[in-house]
């Protein structure tokens, strides 16, 4: 799909998996850099997955191939075809130009030809996380739950979900 000049791919390639975690560990990609123990293993890991099929990437670059947007979805361990979201990322400098747009339109047609009945998604309760939950909101999401401390104290996990079927 292409979103505005940018072109939104499937990752396939051990190559493109390489980028995308040079993309998650850069500085131009999450604005909360202290990440969980679990999530620098997530994000090592995590586009390899993808090329076993227990994940599927999308993934957007610019005119020298550099990503600047990253979205990921799986299937749920209950394989009942409900989703769970994971890592929507923009680099900071390409925010607002409609990429996180073309992704999740990308992952909702996707999730819509394989007749998912769902997708959770995730993120934080701190002050640094509300432009994602803004997305949620206005991208058919709705808050149903809440882990206080779960990442760290005082960082809630807030969970969120939207049919898809």
């Amino acid at each position: 799909m292409i979103a505005g000049s940018y072109l939104v791919r499937m990752l396939s390639t051990e190559e493109e998996a390489r980028k995308i975690v040079d993309f998650f560990f850069s500085p131009d990609s999450f604005d909360d850099t202290r990440h969980t123990p679990g999530e620098i293993e997530h994000f090592r890991s995590l586009p390899y997955k993808a090329l076993r099929g227990e994940t599927v990437f999308w993934y957007v670059a610019d005119d020298g191939g550099r990503v600047i947007g990253v979205n990921s979805v799986a299937q749920n361990e209950q394989l009942t075809g409900g989703y769970s979201w994971d890592y929507i990322v923009v680099h900071r400098n390409y925010r607002k130009s409609g990429i996180a747009s073309a992704l999740i339109e990308e992952m909702i047609r996707y999730l819509q030809r394989l007749s998912a009945r769902y997708l959770i998604t995730y993120t934080c309760s701190l002050p640094e996380y509300h432009a994602i939950r803004r997305l949620f909101v206005r991208n058919g999401f709705r808050e149903v739950g809440r882990i206080p401390d779960y990442y760290f104290d005082g960082e809630d996990r807030i969970i969120y979900y939207r049919p898809i079927t």
